[in-house]
């Protein structure tokens, strides 16, 4: 690389730490203000959800008018903090991409470029938080993708459907009560299914226990849900002594394993999936095992391209903690993953 080019790439990485550093405090500000809404919209739902009791109680006498506002405000209301909420996990998110993205373009400005004449192997670490960088571009772009997509087909589509119902009830009140309380009963059904499915989704995108009980809570509470719902194939096994790992290592496990369930439910169309994790002293052992119809790890692992899959941007996000990871596939064979993680930074 020339010294020109070398100064242009730095000055490029000087003007875009300085950006993320001020959507930093931009970001940090809207969840401040975002979580002081969620409090409010929380304590508003519970008023609303109060009166809602109070109308339930006394549902034959109480005037239909009255009833129509309790199930319109429990309704809105409910709708509003599912969108708070999902805005400020939204917003953590990104502050926690934008710290991390903050700290590597630190790592390049720190340690520079390598000029023309200097040793192949200085170049090469040199020059490796560029790439950590671009590929972390990357992987974030795919799952905003990923997480679009899983949006429009199920929270909003769900929201959507309850709005419909909403006006059914409401041109049924004056016209057929009898036909508006069979309505409403079956709104109600669907705003609590659509609300676990809320929950769900929230879960899936970041689990607020994580941060606050850990990984092993987590992991089991997923599990169990699932189970729960519509896949009793998969169990979880937890050895060692239980402890708090880094934050970002304990999302990073997590994470990870929610993957490799994914892919061996939908693409695998596995029956069972099993789920080993060894926590010792020195390092974390996950071990993945299913049934399914497995894959041509070929084409899977090639670094071209990141696979239908995903695993190339696994094996990525493990290795840049420290860590190792290992697929071993073949159709109709299954899928088997190991994966170890250093508990301490070496």
């Amino acid at each position: 690389m020339t010294e020109n080019t070398s100064n242009q790439f730095l000055e490029s990485c000087r003007r875009e730490h300085k950006k993320i550093q001020q959507e930093l405090k931009e970001v940090d500000m809207l969840i401040q203000q975002t979580s002081s809404e969620v409090d409010r919209l929380v304590q508003k739902n519970a008023r609303a959800a109060s009166r809602l009791r109070q109308v339930e109680a006394q549902f034959d006498t109480m005037p239909r008018e009255d009833i129509k506002s309790a199930y319109t405000t429990i309704i809105e209301s409910q709708q509003r903090l599912f969108t708070m909420r999902g805005q400020l996990e939204k917003l953590q998110s990104d502050q926690h991409n934008l710290t991390r993205l903050e700290e590597l373009y630190e790592k390049i400005l720190e340690r520079g470029l390598p000029q023309d004449g200097m040793p192949a192997q200085a170049g090469k670490e040199s020059a490796l938080p560029q790439s950590l960088v671009v590929n972390i571009i990357e992987a974030q772009e795919r799952e905003r993708q990923r997480l679009s997509r899983k949006i429009h087909d199920g929270p909003a589509q769900s929201l959507t459907n309850l709005v419909l119902q909403a006006e059914i009830c409401e041109r049924f009140f004056l016209r057929d009560p009898k036909q508006a309380q069979v309505e409403l009963a079956d709104l109600k059904k669907n705003v609590v299914r659509t609300f676990r499915s809320v929950k769900d989704f929230i879960f899936e995108l970041r689990p607020m226990m994580l941060d606050d009980l850990g990984l092993i809570p987590t992991l089991k509470r997923y599990v169990e849900g699932l189970r729960a719902e519509d896949f009793a194939g998969v169990t979880l096994n937890i050895t060692g002594k239980e402890q708090r790992l880094a934050s970002y290592k304990e999302v990073t496990i997590f994470r990870v394993i929610q993957e490799l369930i994914h892919i061996g439910r939908v693409y695998g169309h596995a029956s069972s999936i099993k789920i080993s994790l060894d926590m010792g002293e020195k390092q974390v052992r996950v071990v993945a095992e299913d049934n399914g119809g497995g894959f041509d790890l070929d084409d899977e692992l090639t670094t071209a391209d990141a696979g239908r899959l995903g695993l190339p941007t696994l094996r990525e996000r493990i290795e840049m903690l420290g860590g190792k990871i290992s697929f071993a596939s073949g159709t109709g064979q299954g899928m088997h993953v190991e994966l170890t993680l250093p508990v301490t930074q070496e």
